[in-house]
């Protein structure tokens, strides 16, 4: 967390453009105009920049990330908007569950994806990697009941995996994707950034379960 960089009026919205209070999550945007020296548009191509940028809420920049501001003004980035599964007609931010598992003292690291289901549509599963030393006695219990506390049993998170490491592309970019389409038993290209193709070899029988 953060807090923003002069010039740059940063706000959280709902999903109608209008301000959220402070812990409320949302759609992070940026009031226009933008200051000087920042991105104006997409070589050769305007139009997507408008489409894709400006004109999701009138008057700010989309930034396609989802967070809050708390009480002090810090704001929380917890992901990419577009990284939403929907449980039964709820959406729900992957990002959200994330935070709650990440909270926990024993958790290093964690990623939640969402995996087809034939009555609820998706429903998420969580992996974390465990700090070292750490103990696992009643830990996915624990996740599961922070989730249940923090988010609400809408959520439907029943089922959470300790796992050796995330795979992950050399920038540190956990492989989102390519997990939910192994965990969806879909035939998912090695991408050619991964860091480590054996971690990713490791996760598969775990994701097919």
């Amino acid at each position: 967390p953060s807090v923003p960089m002069p010039g740059y009026d940063v706000q959280v919205v709902d999903e109608h453009g209008e301000p959220v209070p402070p812990g409320h999550e949302g759609s992070i945007v940026v009031r226009l105009p933008l200051p000087p020296g920042t991105l104006s548009t997409l070589w050769g191509d305007d139009d997507r920049y408008v489409a894709s940028y400006l004109s999701a809420f009138s008057g700010y920049y989309l930034t396609g990330d989802g967070g809050y501001v708390d009480e002090d003004g810090y704001l929380f980035v917890l992901g990419r908007t577009d990284d939403v599964i929907n449980v039964a007609g709820h959406r729900l931010s992957t990002g959200s569950l994330e935070a709650v598992l990440a909270a926990h003292p024993a958790v290093a690291e964690c990623v939640v994806i969402g995996v087809a289901d034939e009555i609820k549509g998706q429903v998420p599963r969580g992996f974390v990697v465990l700090k070292a030393g750490a103990p696992t006695d009643r830990l996915a219990d624990e996740l599961v009941a922070a989730v249940r506390d923090n988010i609400g049993a809408v959520a439907c998170f029943r089922t959470v995996d300790v796992v050796p490491a995330l795979p992950k592309t050399r920038s540190g970019k956990i492989l989102r994707k390519t997990m939910r389409g192994i965990a969806d038993g879909r035939e998912e290209p090695v991408p050619s950034t991964i860091e480590d193709p054996a971690v990713l070899d490791a996760l598969k029988p775990i994701l097919q379960r």
